[in-house]
C-alpha cells in the first residue's frame, strides 16, 4: 500500500473515531498533497514526493512551535507538537548515527570527494539515496566532519 492510500485510510479512521486533532492534521496534509500534485502537474504523487511534502509540513510545524513558545502561547505550541507527532508517524524510521556515518562515507568514496568543494555533490547524492531516512542537517554535520 502506498503512502497516499495509507493517509486516506487513516483519515477515514480518524473520522470514525472522531479524533479532531488527527482529522484536522490529515485534512491539512491532504490539501498540501493535492496542491503539490497540481504544482507538478501530475494526477498522483509518488511516495518520495509525498515524503518531501510531509517533511516540509513538519518543518513548518516546528517553526510554529518555536514562535508560539516565544510568544507565550503554550496551548498552541502543544497543539502544533501533537500535529508534528502525527506527521512524523508517516516518515520511515531514521538511521542511527553509526549507520548514517557509514552510508555517507561510502557516498563520499563513490563521488570521489576530497574537499569542501565537493560538499554539494555529496549532499545532493546523499539526499537522493538517504532522504527518507536522514535529516539534511544531520547529513550536513557528518559531511562537515568528513571533508577537510
Amino acid at each position: 500500500m502506498g503512502l497516499m492510500q495509507k493517509i486516506d485510510q487513516d483519515l477515514k479512521a480518524a473520522m470514525a473515531a472522531k479524533d479532531a486533532v488527527r482529522l484536522s492534521t490529515l485534512r491539512f496534509l491532504k490539501s498540501a498533497l493535492a496542491y503539490g500534485a497540481i504544482e507538478k502537474k501530475v494526477e498522483m504523487l509518488g511516495d518520495a514526493e509525498v515524503l518531501q511534502i510531509i517533511r516540509k509540513q513538519i518543518k513548518q510545524h516546528r517553526e510554529s512551535i518555536d514562535q508560539f513558545a516565544k510568544a507565550g502561547r503554550k496551548e498552541l505550541a502543544e497543539k502544533e507538537q501533537k500535529e508534528t507527532v502525527i506527521l512524523e508517524s508517516y516518515l520511515p524510521p531514521a538511521l542511527s548515527d553509526e549507520v548514517l556515518e557509514k552510508a555517507v562515507a561510502s557516498l563520499v568514496k563513490e563521488v570521489g570527494a576530497a574537499s569542501k568543494k565537493d560538499f554539494g555533490k555529496v549532499m545532493k547524492l546523499s539526499m537522493e539515496k538517504l532522504g527518507g531516512q536522514a535529516d539534511a542537517q544531520r547529513v550536513s554535520q557528518i559531511l562537515g566532519r568528513m571533508l577537510p
